[in-house]
């Protein structure tokens, strides 16, 4: 059975209001970063918010470190999740306002994304979920 989107995101309540904050802040200067903002926008209405005690250990939020393979490949990328100001692409730091960290944003280990990204619709396999405490 495929779960649905609608219960399958959790943000935990701090990420919600730091992401609400951005997209209400943020002047996207690209087409693609304007709609993965709307998109993004829509995950955060459809998400369940928790207390920072309820979250999920296995679910994504800001500053998880997460393995996901690209389905149909062998490609397996070692990411974090950070706020904008700390993307560094070199040390595989992925702002969540990008594609791959909206995709990822609030789902849980084991599960599979859909998501389109500027090179076409990838689907991610989440691999590993690491969180600090």
């Amino acid at each position: 059975m495929m779960l649905t989107i609608n219960e399958d995101l959790i943000l935990r309540k701090d990420d919600h209001k730091l992401l609400t904050s951005y997209l209400n802040g943020v002047k996207p200067k690209t087409a693609f970063d304007r709609r993965n903002a709307v998109v993004l926008k829509a995950e955060l209405k459809r998400a369940k918010v928790v207390e920072k005690e309820d979250f999920p250990n296995d679910a994504i939020r800001i500053n998880s470190t997460v393995r996901v393979k690209t389905e149909g490949t062998d490609d397996i990328m070692e990411i974090t999740i950070v706020t904008p100001e700390k993307a560094n692409i070199r040390e595989g730091k992925i702002s969540v306002m990008a594609p791959i960290g909206t995709a990822l944003i609030g789902f849980r280990q084991g599960q599979q994304v859909s998501w389109q990204m500027p090179s076409g619709k990838k689907t991610y396999l989440i691999l590993d979920v690491i969180n600090e405490q």
